[in-house]
């Protein structure tokens, strides 16, 4: 059934992410999160012209910068004959909607030893269908750049459209190119590029941040401050200290953020902060009060203790203010509630309110809200969609208009945290009590057999849609992340599907599943289920080919204890240990010869990489280089000693790069020179909460508290058995 949709009123949320500005909708370029050289662009030229690239990109530069710490270093020589250009392009994420607003292309430009307005290179920029515009000279903008001065160029986006058709809201390249073909070596440093609208500028500064606050880590220190009660301000300017008196800008934070982590990269160091508040004219607020913090050693338990909490803070400070659900990705949409994230978010909240993040008063807030707002949220047949409108409830169907209705797997990862969330919160009083019956009555109300689309059908289905009904027609079929929709569609007490559809959908040996696993694991290894073939030493019982992205033995497991039982098959906990330790081995043999892959620096899985998406896996052909954290981090349960060293070289080695408000960030590539602009919900919370099961076992203890889970494994035929 589907429930009718319903509206809320828009709130401002009590963490620290305020509601959300439209930063995105706005800033093309404000800093490389790499120093050498700025992923997101190229260059070219011909013999007679020259531009300087490093490995075909812009080089970064430390020294001078408009928005700290970092600019755009521009060097050229135009000759008569000869080209060149220099493009920079938007950052890329998933789901990012291109689409600026405003009439006026601004920037910020610097040179040095200063240049005339005539020898500035021509300006141009291309649309996402490939469409570029008209080429405008900076020397008809600016007459001359004043020696080390910043100066604002600001260019009316319709001097790019004459005698083109580019659509200059969907901008994707700004493009440098060569001007007057002068003979003469120029420097040029390029920051903060935004589209913006060119009206006269407000010239009122805005009020001093007040709040500052400094918590100190091993090599890195936390600010937090009190939000602003200004509209209009675009960021927060950091200013650090060594000694108390002077003060350098070191970085900006977005306005929709209260919070900023500054990695020092070293211990026993005593440091000072101020901030500012600079509004979207580029006012500037005085310094705040001084905060001073000192960085110190730590012990392996604080350190987990450390990540744990800050990837907790994606699920806490950043959910959405309505739906008090998990967003799909930080930056991104700040409707897109993904319902699976959401699932592994109410497990990490758990664990935080457990560890003391926050107080038992405020976990039970939260889980209210997300309960009564699942309750009226769209469903289908019980089921969820993958993605969720947080203010709405109402589904949005974000890969096609076939995916506008229930998705059983993202309502089992769901479903997995709600079934911890009844278990934890036991306590009598009035809130945690309609928590419980509310989990309860959402838990009884997914039709797991519905998804089994016809009585004598032998798989469960992935998705259905009130218009298209079976359309997408996937089976869920094993090895892979969809085990849990198996053990809660068995274990449901309102629809449950038979014991042995386990064995016939999950485990099947039909033809069907057969072709299935080849087909996505392009072997024949595994193809049966049941594996048994060798992948450096290690005997693999269960999984296709080498095993697979290392997702597949955290989603389920999150909720579900592989510990000390096996199926017909294998024992989980043992098969996912040797699937992790496999996946390090790969990383250290390095057959792809990638920058940085070691013994401390693994982790195959799904995340964001420099193309696009990808489920990366240890072998050649899903394998591009690209590091995703939570994938050594979330087998900590696994391989401890493994995922230490890797939690040590992430954060004491690369965590310049990769540490920032809400732990690593969601992906690397050091081949390329890249780091993920986003943090992910589906892979902040296997962090927290997977150490967290390595830590004390909470987790697991909770979900196998549900008396229905000790009857599914009763129906499956799991039997005791050692690690």
């Amino acid at each position: 059934m589907k429930l009718n949709a319903f509206f809320f009123p828009i709130l401002i949320t009590t963490g620290l992410l305020i509601a959300q500005s439209d930063y995105n909708q706005h800033v093309f370029f404000d800093n490389s999160l790499t120093d050498s050289t700025y992923y997101y662009s190229r260059g070219e030229y011909t013999s007679a012209g020259f531009v300087l690239m490093r490995d075909g990109k812009i080089p970064v530069e430390e020294k001078y910068f408009f928005t700290p710490p970092n600019s755009l270093k521009l060097q050229w020589m135009s000759k008569k004959g000869g080209d060149w250009l220099a493009e920079i392009k938007i950052g890329k994420w998933r789901n990012r909607d291109i689409h600026f607003e405003g009439d006026t292309l601004s920037l910020w430009l610097q040179s040095v030893e200063g240049i005339h307005g005539s020898e500035l290179p021509d300006l141009s920029v291309e649309d996402l269908k490939g469409q570029a515009s008209a080429t405008v000279r900076l020397g008809d903008i600016v007459s001359a750049l004043v020696p080390g001065r910043w100066r604002q160029i600001k260019i009316p986006l319709r001097l790019f459209g004459r005698g083109k058709k580019p659509d200059l809201h969907r901008i994707k390249i700004i493009r440098f190119s060569q001007g007057i073909p002068d003979g003469k070596e120029h420097i040029l440093y390029v920051d903060e590029i935004k589209i913006c609208d060119g009206t006269p500028m407000n010239k009122k500064s805005p009020a001093v941040p007040t709040g500052l606050s400094a918590k100190s880590w091993d090599r890195h220190v936390d600010l937090t401050w009190d939000e602003h009660p200004q509209a209009g301000l675009q960021f927060y300017k950091i200013y650090r200290s060594f000694d108390g008196k002077n003060f350098a800008a070191v970085g900006i934070q977005k306005a929709e953020f209260l919070r900023y982590a500054d990695f020092i990269g070293e211990s026993n160091r005593k440091v000072y902060y101020r901030i500012n508040a600079v509004d979207v004219n580029y006012n500037e607020s005085a310094l705040s009060e001084p905060a001073a913090a000192a960085t110190h050693p730590m012990t392996d338990e604080e350190l987990l203790t450390m990540v744990q909490e800050a990837c907790f803070r994606y699920y806490w400070e950043s959910a959405h203010p309505v739906a008090g659900l998990a967003l799909e990705n930080i930056p991104g949409d700040e409707n897109l509630v993904a319902v699976g994230a959401s699932g592994f978010g109410i497990m990490a909240i758990i664990a935080g309110t457990e560890r003391g993040f926050i107080s038992r008063r405020q976990g039970t807030a939260r889980m209210l809200k997300i309960v009564r707002f699942l309750e009226k949220a769209d469903r289908f047949h019980g089921a969820w969609p993958h993605f969720l409108d947080g203010s709405t409830g109402r589904v949005i169907p974000l890969f096609s208009k076939y995916d506008n209705g229930g998705d059983l797997v993202e309502t089992a990862f769901l479903m997995q945290g709600l079934l911890a969330a009844r278990q934890y919160f036991r306590s009598p009083t009035k809130e945690e009590q309609e928590i419980r019956d509310g989990i309860s009555r959402l838990w009884e109300s997914v039709e797991w057999d519905w998804y089994r689309r016809a009585p004598d059908s032998d798989f469960l289905f992935w998705h259905w849609s009130p218009d298209y009904e079976w359309h997408i027609n996937h089976p869920l079929v094993g090895w892979n992340e969809t085990m849990i929709v198996y053990l809660l569609a068995i274990a449901s007490p309102t629809h449950p599907v038979p014991a042995d559809l386990y064995y016939s959908g999950w485990a099947g040996q039909s033809d069907r599943a057969v072709q299935y696993r080849r087909n996505w694991g392009k072997t024949q290894d595994g193809d049966h289920y049941a594996n048994g073939n060798t992948y450096y030493g290690i005997e693999l019982d269960v999984g296709v080919g080498s095993g697979g992205p290392l997702f597949f033995t955290h989603y389920s497991f999150m909720g579900f204890d592989p510990r000390g039982r096996k199926d017909r098959f294998t024992n989980y906990f043992r098969n996912n240990r040797r699937i992790a330790r496999i996946n390090q081995l790969y990383c250290m043999e390095n057959p792809g010869n990638y920058v940085g892959y070691g013994e401390n620096c693994w982790g195959l899985t799904a995340s964001d990489d420099p193309w696009g998406y990808k489920a990366h896996e240890p072998v050649l052909r899903m394998d591009n280089g690209t590091i995703t954290p939570t994938g050594a981090l979330a087998s900590f349960p696994y391989t401890p000693d493994a995922s230490m060293k890797a939690l040590k070289h992430f954060y004491y080695d690369l965590g310049d790069r990769l540490w920032g408000i809400y732990g690593f960030r969601d992906a690397f590539n050091l081949s390329q020179n890249w780091v993920a602009d986003i943090y992910m919900g589906l892979n902040q919370a296997t962090i927290t909460v997977m150490i967290e099961n390595y830590r004390s076992g909470l987790i697991w203890k909770l979900f196998m508290a549900n008396p229905e889970i000790q009857e599914m494994l009763k129906k499956i035929g799991f039997t005791p058995d050692e690690n």
